[in-house]
């Protein structure tokens, strides 16, 4: 991934980003759904982003101005042949500091597959970037193999882009625009999993990273996006 950014002009540059632009560019999907919310509450977080995070009550998360939104962000680890691709990366900042929110945006998609799945015929490299997330969590034994392998990787890259930044806060949050909230169960299973201290019901702070904080968060997008079309540039 190149270093350098071009200001989006629409919300339709971010199709041209997307690992498959012309598949995954759809109406009342995440990728198009995201993309209308973001540019249109520019040049600031989502609504409802800002709420979830000042409903927390912590001050590094209050009142968070944004700095920057690079959709489609990608975060090397070890292991494998592919970066971690994270949908929408925010630098944000207020007068604690630096956060960094690593957004996972969801409509109806699933997490993909469990732990266990991904193990399942694994390639060595495969397997050492297992090892490496979890170890990044303070996991001496691993994870049970029902947490979902994505949920993962997302948290771990949102922890190594705050390094990059000194920044000493990071978030991962899942940006669902469902009306039925799908797959909260997962995310939920994997805060319990890491042992979690719940803040609110949708914030939860991470109990073995100990260089900096690092939050999980669920925030309900507003479902007016899922009727936005934006156009094709393809």
């Amino acid at each position: 991934m190149k270093r350098i950014f071009v200001p989006t002009q629409s919300g339709s540059d971010w199709q041209r980003l997307l690992g498959k632009p012309k598949l995954h560019w759809k109406k009342g999907y995440s990728a198009m759904s995201a993309a209308a919310c973001w540019e249109d509450n520019h040049p600031h977080l989502p609504t409802e982003i800002m709420a979830i995070l000042h409903s927390a009550n912590i001050p590094a998360l209050a009142n968070l101005d944004l700095l920057m939104a690079i959709p489609e962000w990608e975060v090397d680890l070890p292991g494998g042949d592919r970066p971690s691709q994270t949908d929408i990366l925010a630098l944000t900042r207020n007068d604690e500091g630096l956060v960094v929110l690593g957004v996972e945006a969801k409509v109806e998609e699933p997490f993909g597959p469990t732990l266990a799945e991904k193990k399942k015929g694994a390639s060595q490299g495969q397997l050492k970037r297992i090892h490496y997330l979890e170890s990044e969590l303070g996991k001496t034994e691993g994870f049970s193999g029902h947490i979902r392998y994505q949920l993962l990787h997302r948290s771990i890259s949102a922890l190594l882009t705050a390094r990059a930044f000194h920044a000493p806060v990071a978030v991962m949050l899942v940006h669902s625009f469902s009306k039925t909230s799908s797959w909260r169960d997962e995310f939920l299973t994997f805060c319990e999993e890491l042992d979690c201290k719940q803040i609110t019901n949708n914030i939860f702070l991470v109990s073995g990273v100990s260089d900096r904080q690092l939050y999980l968060g669920w925030c309900k997008g507003n479902e007016k996006y899922l009727e936005i079309e934006l156009p094709s540039v393809l």
